[in-house]
Parts: C-alpha cells; structure tokens; sequence
C-alpha cells in the first residue's frame, strides 16, 4: 500500500486516540503526538467531514474541563484503523 495522505493520516491517528484514550482532551492529544494545539483542533474540527460523530463531554465547572467522545463511526472501519496504526503513524513520522 503506499503511504497515506497525510491530512487524512492526521484525523485516523485523531479518531483512534480518541477511542482508546481515557481521556482524550486537547492538551491530552498534544501530549501523545508532540502537534501543537491548533492542529489537534484543527483536526478535530474536520472530523465530523468523515462522517464520523465527534463531540466534546463536559466534565467539569469550567468550559474546557472535559474530554472529546466519538459515538458514531459513519463509513470508517474502526477495526481497520486498529488493525493499521503502526502504519498510520509511520506514514506521519516520514513526513516530519
């Protein structure tokens, strides 16, 4: 398979940390892929082009106090991107 289109890379690796984080807040994300914030939010703003439910859980007093919840995955195989990581965030290391 060639490498993935490193846009559509980004919102896989997004989606699939989202699913097996705990808690997968903004400054979560950032914490496991090293992006800076605008691109996390960036890339969870485009989420919902794939078809796939995304929203934000609030979990606390403050606005920003909660975490990023994905209850429906449209036409994207879960499984696939389980299946696929190591080769998703491979394609994003060769593009770094």
């Amino acid at each position: 398979m060639d490498t993935l289109n490193p846009t559509f890379a980004r919102r896989l690796l997004i989606i699939h940390l989202v699913y097996t984080m705990e808690r997968p807040s903004v400054p979560a994300l950032m914490a496991e892929t090293g992006w800076p914030r605008r691109t996390i939010q960036d890339v969870i703003k485009a989420i919902p082009g794939l078809g796939v439910n995304i929203y934000f859980k609030q979990d606390g007093r403050r606005n920003n106090d909660g975490y990023y919840v994905i209850d429906s995955w449209g036409a994207i195989d879960h499984r696939w991107i389980i299946d696929n990581i190591e080769m998703i965030r491979k394609d994003l290391i060769q593009l770094a």
